[in-house]
């Protein structure tokens, strides 16, 4: 007698009877069908055990397996959505470890100037978007750098002044640490002559009259912008919308923010319950100067106790310890090279700054340090090293964010200390800005340690990659073609900028991904395409590890993946 010829229910008794299990009732037993299934790909997994496979299998928002396409095909059920990937490159959804992510989402309504080549180009852009925005309200945006200035390298009102006489005009500079400000939204903001420096803030004025100029360095910004008109809460949630498609659309899965933020976790939780959520998130409250007070203290624990969860967390902490290169706002050892008259404030007294990171270390907090110049990043590293010593805590795991010129001496101590290395790829983009103001400043001998994430790899440290944006695109894959070349998307300098620094494209892709995790206490969960990590994944549209480095900026998304849930599909209708 043949099981196979007698209904269902009667094989099903027979075989308990005789100790026998159908084939159909072991794949059932054995294998639960999975929600999704990609085959047909190259998948680079990040798991040094198999760093390369052909398929995944996806359920309850976990990698329920890795392996060939036979292996994975086993677990497809009735309802598996299969995607023949077609030999495309499967990876890792991105993190990126550094942005401000409600200023970014904001800026995309708002006028451009990234890629302007002079003054001329930026009032063009400006008087575009006037006649495309027409009224009387704020005129606001940012991306203009300081070699679109020429030599003065800094913006002045009267450009502005020429197109806008009755209507307020305030741009953000490149890097978010200097504004440009017409007369009008200088008035508005009542800074006049007499008008004192705020503390950590410069209002720059003309050496013969006083006048302010309409630049804005640091917080002399916040005079200005605390007369604009806030957004409002729908306005907020909207642009929140449109920020996380944009991130989703680049291959992003998870941000850290850096500042900014905090204020807003009421929205993030409020498009979580609309399930609209599909980035996750890693949010820092910023810690301003001059000391740590116990309210910072009490806000920082509070929303940590309700925000620490996969989607929402808050268990780090943003200083900034000094500003900018270009605007001599980054503190050094020594002189600038173009003004020895200075070398560049501290934000924070150091021993007040140690102080605090003592403090939020002992609580548990991972610390984020914005450092730029040599003297900023030995402030964050002096104490973090006291801060170990003396609290004896081990693995926080604690950030330098940004290191654009570090001491040859201090390099090694990212590994020795255990110090995260926290950097933004496109912040060392070799443009006039990097090349003409930049380097200038610095000095030649200086500039040959601008952002040297390869020398604090080789010495047994740790980094992880982001954006910063809205200071620069959120677009990881930009961000790979220049750590991978040291040159611009026209491929110049020929010979590389600091080339030495120059990384593999897999060391670019861990920064975003493994390192990435690494760096916010996550590579147990996250970062790699292993069994029962989160399911955080995406397909692009060429293979990275064999095109032109110099293409890798062009790279498309096919799809992005969160949690399990596919959040972008690039031929989506």
């Amino acid at each position: 007698m043949k099981l196979r010829s007698l209904p269902a229910f009667v094989v099903l008794l027979a075989a308990a009877l005789w100790g026998v299990r159908p084939a159909f009732a072991q794949q059932s037993a054995r294998v639960a069908p999975a929600e999704i299934l990609i085959v047909h790909a190259k998948v680079y997994t990040l798991d040094p055990q198999k760093p390369w496979a052909q398929a995944i299998a996806i359920r309850h928002g976990k990698i329920q397996a890795v392996g060939r396409d036979e292996e994975v095909e086993r677990y497809r059920g009735i309802g598996t959505k299969r995607i023949d990937a077609g030999g495309k490159l499967v990876l890792p959804g991105f993190t990126d470890c550094h942005v401000h992510f409600l200023s970014g989402s904001l800026g995309l309504s708002r006028v451009h100037l990234e890629g302007s080549k002079d003054v001329a180009e930026l009032q063009k852009r400006l008087r575009e978007y006037a006649a495309q925005h027409p009224g009387t309200d704020w005129i606001q945006g940012r991306g203009w750098n300081y070699a679109m200035f020429g030599s003065a390298t800094l913006p002045e009102k009267k450009y502005l002044d020429e197109l806008f006489p009755d209507r307020p005009v305030f741009l953000k500079g490149f890097d978010g640490h200097t504004y440009w400000a017409n007369s009008m939204a200088l008035s508005l903001a009542g800074i006049h002559k007499d008008t004192p420096d705020p503390a950590n803030g410069v209002i720059v004025r003309d050496p013969q009259s006083g006048e302010a100029t309409g630049a804005l360095k640091e917080s002399a910004a916040r005079l200005v912008a605390k007369v604009i008109p806030e957004p409002d809460r729908v306005a907020k949630l909207r642009a929140l919308r449109d920020g996380m498609k944009w991130a989703n659309q680049n291959g992003l899965t998870r941000v850290h923010s850096a500042g900014g933020d905090f204020p807003e976790l009421d929205l993030f939780e409020e498009l979580r319950q609309e399930k609209q959520l599909s980035v996750r998130l890693y949010i820092a409250y910023f810690q301003d100067p001059p000391e740590l007070r116990q309210q910072d203290i009490e806000a920082a624990e509070a929303a940590r106790k309700k925000y620490h969860d996969d989607w929402i967390d808050t268990g780090a902490v943003k200083f900034m310890v000094d500003g900018v290169v270009e605007s001599h706002t980054a503190s050094f050892l020594e002189p600038y090279s173009d003004d020895p008259s200075t070398r560049g404030p501290l934000f924070w007294d150091p021993a007040k700054y140690q102080s605090a990171v003592a403090e939020m270390d002992k609580r548990g907090f991972q610390i984020f340090t914005h450092a730029i110049g040599d003297n900023g990043i030995r402030t964050a590293l002096n104490a973090y090293e006291f801060t170990g010593k003396n609290n004896h805590t081990k693995d926080r795991r604690h950030r330098v964010e940004h290191i654009e010129d570090i001491s040859a001496a201090d390099i090694p101590r990212f590994g020795r200390l255990g110090v995260i290395a926290s950097m933004q790829p496109l912040h060392s983009y070799p443009d006039s800005d990097t090349l003409d103001v930049w380097a200038r400043n610095v000095g030649p001998e200086r500039a040959t340690r601008a952002w040297v994430w390869k020398s604090i790899i080789d010495a047994g440290g740790r980094y992880a990659f982001g954006s910063d944006w809205a200071v620069v695109t959120l677009n990881p894959w930009e961000g790979i073609r220049t750590a991978v070349t040291r040159q611009t998307a026209e491929g110049a300098p020929k010979e590389g900028f600091v080339a030495s620094q120059r990384l593999t494209v897999a060391q670019a892709v861990e920064g975003y991904t493994l390192g990435a995790a690494f760096a916010g206490h996550r590579e147990k969960t996250e970062g790699s395409l292993v069994e029962n990590k989160a399911a955080d994944v995406i397909i692009v549209d060429r293979n990275i590890f064999e095109v032109d480095p110099r293409t890798i900026g062009d790279t498309k998304v096919v799809a992005t993946i969160v949690g399990g849930k596919i959040v972008y599909e690039a031929d989506a209708k």
